[in-house]
């Protein structure tokens, strides 16, 4: 993972599907998503057990989200043994990016991510690194 692949996600993902976004102001995931809200992106919260977080639907899974919203990226705060299914549903969606928050790492799923046309990021916060570029 390089530099310049967490610039191109930045710089080409506007519409972020939060895996895991908890609707708690005081989760990661809500302030995370909640910070990328305020400077322009568009959020999709994927919580099976939330209707909506930040003003926005909630959708049980990734499929469900894309069939009624374009995914850029697909920001992970989930562990990472559950991250194969989730990096499928990405590569099925046609997302650009797959995010993997800090401590978040699946080296196989991120390969077949990164095959399948995917920029990934592995163990970075999303928060963290846009504010370094900005």
């Amino acid at each position: 993972m390089t530099q310049s692949a967490i610039r191109q996600s930045l710089a080409n993902c506007h519409t972020i599907a939060v895996v895991g976004l908890s609707p708690k102001p005081h989760r990661d995931s809500y302030r995370v998503a909640k910070y990328m809200q305020d400077h322009g992106c568009r959020i999709v919260p994927i919580n099976p057990n939330a209707t909506e977080v930040l003003g926005e639907k909630a959708y049980a899974s990734l499929t469900e989200a894309a069939m009624h919203e374009r995914i850029d990226m697909v920001n992970c705060f989930r562990n990472s043994e559950d991250i194969p299914p989730i990096a499928a549903e990405a590569i099925a969606i046609g997302a650009k990016s797959l995010w993997l928050q800090i401590g978040v790492v699946h080296d196989v799923a991120a390969q077949q991510a990164q095959a399948a046309g995917l920029t990934v990021v592995q163990d970075k916060c999303l928060m963290v690194e846009h504010r370094q570029l900005r």
